[in-house]
């Protein structure tokens, strides 16, 4: 486990070592050589990470960062896999003549049962904010240390640097800590400890908004609905009608432009 700690000191750029990711059958249609297929996990895989989070109760973060699969990607597989489980468990028909066939058209990861494992996808890509999607021109003295935070702060005061928008700030820790001259067997202990206890923080905060949902929300069952009502404030409708928790407010609204006598054409110049 963790053999990708020994090549830490790498370029961090470098192409994934995954023998599928650029080559291969990334062509499905011979057709189409338009369309390029990036790599899926095999069946193999898939029942890898479902074993490594269900029967071993290693966390989402941990099998992310050791197979190099975004940990969205293993929640989805976990998911899924507990649905085709209980689907088995039912006596259910699965579709596997089809999976089976799209299989063999796409590049697959398989992870080896030793050895260095390849790396499946980038792990730690950030969303792009859209406050970062502007121009800005910040004045600062060359001699200030201008960091991650400070870049931050300069597109907007409320946003968070990268490491902490990241989806692993306890695998960038652990690396700060073994560039830093720690122990790696050590580093990865904390890791370890560190994903788990923020796995059973999220858990303990969605069961937690659960019951809050739960307990203002009244329920009355009639014989093909259930009706949920929930006390609501008219006054909480925004300085516009159109504040984000308004009734209505996910069904849309008109936009102006489309009212009749409105002017569509700017008439200033500002």
């Amino acid at each position: 486990m963790f053999e990708w700690l020994k090549t830490l000191e790498r370029d961090l750029t470098k192409k994934p070592n995954n023998p599928h990711y650029l080559g291969g059958n990334d062509q499905p249609f011979p057709q189409n050589p338009l369309f390029r297929s990036q790599p899926v996990l095999d069946e193999d895989a898939r029942e890898l990470i479902w074993r490594r989070v269900k029967k071993n109760g290693e966390a989402l973060k941990v099998v992310s960062a050791d197979l190099g699969v975004d940990v969205r990607r293993v929640a989805a597989v976990v998911r899924l896999k507990e649905v085709e489980k209980r689907w088995i468990s039912e006596g259910k028909r699965l579709a596997k003549p089809y999976s089976k066939a799209i299989l063999n058209m796409l590049p697959k990861t398989s992870y080896p049962a030793s050895g260095p494992k390849p790396t499946h996808e980038p792990i730690n890509d950030i969303h792009v904010h859209g406050y970062t999607m502007q121009q800005v021109f910040l004045p600062t003295s060359e001699s200030r240390h201008f960091t991650r935070r400070d870049a931050a702060k300069a597109f907007h005061r409320t946003m968070l640097p990268a490491e902490e928008r990241s989806q692993h700030p306890e695998l960038i820790e652990m690396v700060k800590d073994v560039l830093a001259g720690g122990n790696r067997a050590r580093s990865a202990e904390k890791f370890i400890k560190a994903a788990k206890q923020s796995e059973q923080e999220l858990v303990r905060q969605a069961e937690e908004n659960a019951r809050r949902e739960a307990a203002r929300t009244m329920k009355i069952n009639s014989d093909r609905f259930e009706f949920r009502i929930q006390s609501f404030d008219s006054e909480r409708v925004g300085t516009t009608g159109r504040a984000r928790h308004a009734v209505g407010w996910r069904y849309g609204a008109p936009l102006d432009d489309r009212k009749r006598g409105k002017v569509k054409i700017p008439t200033q110049v500002p």
